[in-house]
């Protein structure tokens, strides 16, 4: 192995279980190792589990990995990890870091990791061609509530695509402190929100009656799926983290599937 460098390193969804065997050997190698704290988050047993498997680690949040000079500097001379639940090049953010540490000539090394955005469409029982662009459903900041997921949804539902909805983990938007996940129940009240305010300057949408597939803590044993419309999500608050998909118009073999999860309360 290169005696120095950055190496952009997934962990698989939740599970440290489902790490790849060159994640472990290559973690252990390293000189420092960064846990990304705030795009995703481990299980807290998993977490104190990680440094039994891989060694000594410090977390890293967003202000660290957005304006990464230290970590890339240090990666001039060490080996230096970022390890990130699920897989790391899945969000724009580590893009962005890769970029920056080619252009100060650090040698970047990537190892996939299982991403639970795969496992939330292979889980859902719907057919993943049918996808269309995915979408974060951010918290209101005070006042602030965008509309543009709201947008997104609906061009694919105008294409007939179904939509993977990520769950914001960050209530402050800074991603300096420790996530707060976003629950199903409040998720179906910000959509409902922004159908609201989409209303009130385009055409009227009610999204109420929407059917969704609700996917919580993926890659874990406590993993749960289940098939509801979004008002009947008020009240889903168990579970660690989660995500939606928001079917288009489904053929018969996916709504057989989808009427076999129906949630229960």
């Amino acid at each position: 192995m290169d005696s120095s460098g950055l190496f952009l390193i997934g962990l698989g969804p939740g599970d440290l279980a489902l790490m790849t065997r060159r994640a472990i050997d290559m973690l252990q190698d390293m000189d420092e190792r960064y846990l990304e704290g705030y795009t995703a988050t481990l299980p807290l047993a998993q977490e104190n589990e990680l440094e039994n498997i891989v060694g000594p680690w410090k977390r890293a949040m967003r202000p660290q990995i957005e304006n990464p000079r230290e970590i890339i500097e240090m990666a001039k001379s060490q080996k230096v990890a970022i390890m990130v639940v699920g897989d790391p090049m899945q969000a724009t953010t580590h893009v962005d870091l890769l970029l920056r540490a080619r252009e100060n000539g650090v040698q970047v090394t990537i190892v996939p990791g299982i991403s639970a955005t795969t496992l939330a469409i292979s889980s859902s029982g719907l057919q993943s061609y049918r996808f269309g662009r995915q979408v974060t459903l951010p918290y209101a900041y005070g006042d602030y509530l965008p509309t543009s997921p709201l947008r997104y949804i609906l061009d694919n539902r105008l294409r007939n695509l179904h939509t993977l909805v990520l769950l914001d983990l960050d209530p402050t938007g800074l991603g300096i402190e420790s996530p707060i996940h976003m629950s199903p129940s409040v998720a179906g009240q910000i959509l409902m929100q922004m159908a609201e305010r989409w209303s009130e300057e385009n055409e009227d949408v009610d999204v109420s009656a929407w059917n969704v597939v609700v996917l919580s803590d993926l890659g874990t044993d406590q993993s749960h799926v289940c098939s509801t419309v979004i008002k009947e999500m008020n009240g889903m608050d168990g579970g660690r983290i989660h995500c939606l998909i928001l079917p288009a118009e489904m053929d018969n073999h996916e709504q057989m599937v989808f009427d076999s999860m129906r949630y229960h309360a």
